[in-house]
């Protein structure tokens, strides 16, 4: 593990991001892939603290002291993979060989698992998707599908007033 402590890992992206705490976890809104993230404490310590020059020991010490609990480099290397993926670091990471997700938790103990850094992704629409609806005398199948106060007339199969 001592290559694997000594890595440095790529620093946080910050550009495109609208970025808010919400108690002990972080919400990153990506503009340009409109796509949210929550972030919990361990994973926000380490978005936080990846500065492109910090290696994975240095955080994991970071982290040990912010969080009063120890931190492994391997828990905070699984945090770096998922803030890659997320897109949430200047460049996608290339993790150490044997760093997936169950061979971090077979290191580090079921009970370390609650302090396991988590980065969740969800896709959200953009304003154009999310207003999109059929106007009147457009092509329709259901009701749902035009803009109130109009219905869908399912003879000739368009949006019309009721």
């Amino acid at each position: 593990m001592a290559v694997t402590s000594q890595r440095i890992p790529p620093p946080a992206r910050r550009a495109g991001l609208l970025i808010q705490a919400i108690d002990d976890e972080v919400i990153v809104y990506d503009t340009e892939r409109h796509k949210a993230h929550c972030l919990n404490r361990t994973a926000a310590l380490v978005w936080e603290h990846c500065d492109g020059q910090a290696t994975v020991a240095d955080l994991a010490r970071r982290l040990t002291q912010e969080l009063q609990s120890p931190v492994a480099p391997a828990a905070v290397w699984l945090a770096v993979e998922q803030l890659g993926k997320a897109r949430l670091l200047s460049e996608r990471p290339q993790p150490p060989r044997g760093h997936s997700r169950r061979e971090v938790l077979k290191q580090l103990g079921v009970a370390a698992a609650l302090a396991m850094p988590l980065v969740t992704t969800i896709v959200t629409p953009v304003a154009a998707q999310g207003a999109s609806c059929v106007g009147e005398g457009q092509a329709c199948t259901t009701t749902s599908q035009c803009c109130p106060p109009l219905i869908c007339d399912t003879g000739p199969g368009t949006c019309e007033p009721e």
